[in-house]
């Protein structure tokens, strides 16, 4: 495997996890704060949560695809995939 695909599947995915994490406690602090009510939270929250996941998977499968192909690539022309 390449350096640079096990960084991005060792450190880019638990950051980009982490900053979805912090969005959502940022919005749930927010809503409690300006009183939303429950119905917010049972709606409109979960929508806006799974559309933040959604996005961060896409995000990180462009991130990714490149390297995937590069791999895929040099396995089927009977290159090495080492470095």
């Amino acid at each position: 495997m390449k350096p640079a695909l096990i960084f991005k599947l060792v450190f880019i995915l638990p950051i980009l996890l982490f900053v979805d994490y912090l969005i959502m406690v940022l919005l749930g602090c927010a809503t409690c704060l300006f009183g939303f009510d429950d119905n917010f939270n049972c709606g409109n929250y979960c929508i806006i949560g799974k559309s933040i996941l959604f996005i961060s998977v896409v995000v990180y499968l462009l991130i990714v695809y490149p390297d995937i192909r590069d791999m895929i690539k040099a396995r089927k022309h009977g290159a090495t995939t080492e470095g």
